[in-house]
């Protein structure tokens, strides 16, 4: 647990922090009234609120927030938060490296001011990304749906932005997914936002174009890509799945049973018989 702001009220559970970008459920208890002025944003963000109803100060003006709207926050930005009721409020913030947020949005690596609305499939999608991060699911699929889900909110406020920067013709589309296979081929571990930096596109246009050429997602083919290699150890008559599982980067051996079996329809043990 960590103190999100300076108030012990409010607390936050980090559930996914990895390369450029962060996952945390946040629950506030303040009670009814006024907020501590002068409590400085440390991150950029952008914030879903989940249960409660709330005020949210910068530069002097005021915004109401219920779980109709998400928020963004830039570091350093003095805040104030005021509640016009007891409870508190419960939400999800994904914290965002300044790289990742000028990427996703037009070059600018400061957030949008004002909130915007959260639309119903965007409110479904993060509240199904905040139950996968504590289900401690794949790492790098949670990292791709908190990318997606942040250009899909971020297109709130202005699609123009979000969309700059995409390949323009099919051919270099084409050409971008098929240097994300070159690079996942030669280390499947590598993030998103680092295969996308080496391209230069964003994160969420390499996304799009790699689920576009290749029918899936590009965690998901990652994890394709590790279910291969494991049938190829399995063949050469690979005893070990914890070894197995370690050496490939599976989170554990269960993680490695669950995904050759969803991927392949069989056990490992099975496939290592079939195979041998």
């Amino acid at each position: 647990m960590l103190v999100w702001h300076t108030r012990t009220v409010v607390t936050a559970s980090v559930l996914l922090h990895r390369d450029e970008i962060g996952i945390a459920d946040v629950s506030c208890r303040h009670r009814c009234g006024r907020g501590r002025d002068g409590d400085a944003a440390q991150h950029h963000a952008l914030v879903f609120v989940r249960r409660g109803c709330f005020h949210r100060s910068v530069d002097g003006v005021d915004h109401l927030l219920d779980p109709t709207r998400a928020y963004c926050m830039n570091p350093g930005q003095e805040q104030r938060y005021d509640h016009p009721h007891d409870h508190g409020d419960d939400c999800t913030a994904i914290t965002l490296q300044p790289g990742l947020v000028a990427s996703l949005w037009g070059g600018d690596p400061t957030l949008p001011a004002a909130p915007m609305p959260s639309a119903p499939a965007v409110d479904l999608e993060h509240r199904l990304l905040l139950a996968a991060s504590r289900r401690g699911e794949d790492a790098h699929e949670l990292t791709e749906r908190a990318i997606l889900l942040t250009a899909a909110a971020l297109e709130q406020a202005d699609p123009r932005r979000v969309d700059a920067g995409r390949p323009a013709t099919l051919r270099a589309r084409r050409n971008v997914a098929d240097a994300a296979h070159e690079a996942l081929a030669a280390d499947p571990d590598r993030s998103l936002p680092d295969v996308a930096a080496d391209l230069g596109v964003s994160a969420h246009h390499l996304s799009r174009i790699f689920r576009a050429a290749a029918g899936h997602t590009l965690s998901r083919h990652r994890m394709r890509l590790r279910v291969r290699a494991a049938l190829e150890r399995l063949a050469g008559g690979e005893r070990s799945l914890a070894r197995l599982a370690a050496d490939l980067g599976f989170a554990d051996q269960s993680h490695l049973c669950r995904v050759i079996r969803s991927e392949t329809g069989h056990t490992p043990s099975a496939l290592r018989r079939a195979l041998a």
